[in-house]
């Protein structure tokens, strides 16, 4: 735990973080005329893997699914809609 002063928490924010982030520092606790005033801790990283199947077995995705493509296609390719 590493304790600042706010004038140089100020001057010196981005290597605080960095401090935190590389996990350098668990917290660093800012100080105002000597007395503790504030912490600043990381967030905990989120797991972005568990975001893969997130909506499993919410829908279902219909067979025919894909019957527009071709129509899907040409109006992007022409830029005008087509009935």
């Amino acid at each position: 735990m590493q304790t600042t002063s706010l004038f140089d928490a100020k001057t010196h924010l981005s290597r605080l973080v960095e401090s935190l982030v590389s996990g350098e520092e668990d917290e660093v606790i800012i100080s105002r005329h000597g007395k503790p005033v504030a912490r600043l801790t990381a967030l905990p990283h989120a797991d972005v893997t568990k975001r893969i199947g997130l909506a499993a077995g919410r829908f279902k995705v219909p067979d025919d699914i894909d019957v527009d493509n071709p129509r899907i296609a040409k109006l992007f390719a022409s830029g005008r809609a087509t009935p």
